[in-house]
């Protein structure tokens, strides 16, 4: 009599259906990933307001903190949607509880406290970068005061005394400056990307930072905090300069106070 061997028909097409499912699972999460991560590394092109073309060493840093930050928060996600395709694709089984709170407490509390901490410690010592220096050491300065909608611009250390601008800064190339700001009405923001970071403008009181053109050439800035109708239209020019080119530029302006 002959036998029947049963054949695993309907098994075996499961597997190979799973088997399938997973593979356009990773690779409609992996251009889930992808598309928009290209889409935003077209818009950080070098640029003259780009913060990722830095032009000193307190943009350099700032710089450096962005990228750390970005690809380690890209590499992360990767990571989160990989776990999630596959929690949602396997059977879950009884032993898997275990791992499941290893997980949740290495994933949820250890990495991102130690993450956190190590850009809390790395931010703090880059911010010290824009610190204006208080050894004695002779710095050059600018005095800028805000206005709605426009910068008045005194060059405190010109050989023959004070030199007045309006919206343009002339500082020596490859030494520190010091930026020293207030605001003549409401809270304006002095931002100049490529040489460091933002720093407000405040009614009343004076602040300072410490940037740096570590070459020649021109930088443009703007008001990074809203200021009125005219917000948009509040651009700044800082020019660096040779030494002995500086002079030159710092005789051309007004010996007495400017508007526009």
């Amino acid at each position: 009599m002959a036998t029947t061997v049963p054949v695993p028909v309907a098994s075996g097409c499961s597997n190979l259906l799973m088997g399938r499912v997973q593979q356009k699972a990773y690779r409609g999460a992996a251009a889930m990933v992808a598309t928009p991560t290209l889409a935003l590394l077209a818009g950080c092109a070098d640029g003259r307001l780009s913060a990722l073309a830095p032009a000193g060493p307190a943009a350099a840093s700032i710089a450096t903190i962005w990228h750390v930050m970005a690809w380690s928060a890209a590499a992360i996600l990767v990571l989160m949607i990989a776990l999630a395709a596959r929690a949602c694709l396997r059977r879950p089984r009884s032993e898997d509880r275990s791992s499941a709170r290893l997980l949740l407490v290495g994933g949820g509390l250890v990495f991102p406290g130690a993450v956190l901490l190590a850009l809390l410690v790395y931010g703090l010592r880059a911010s010290d970068i824009q610190a204006p220096l208080s050894n004695g050491q002779e710095v050059y300065r600018v005095h800028v005061q805000a206005h709605q909608w426009w910068w008045e611009v005194t060059h405190l250390d010109a050989p023959d005394g004070p030199r007045h601008a309006v919206n343009r800064i002339h500082v020596p190339a490859g030494v520190p400056f010091h930026i020293i700001l207030t605001s003549n009405d409401v809270i304006h923001s002095f931002w100049i990307p490529r040489l460091g970071g933002k720093i407000d403008a405040i009614p009343g009181r004076r602040n300072s930072i410490r940037l740096q053109a570590d070459e020649p050439g021109v930088y443009d800035g703007v008001c990074a905090e809203f200021c009125g109708a005219d917000h948009a239209n509040m651009p700044l020019q800082l020019t660096a300069h040779e030494e002995a080119d500086l002079v030159g530029a710092l005789q051309q302006l007004s010996l007495t106070r400017v508007t526009p």
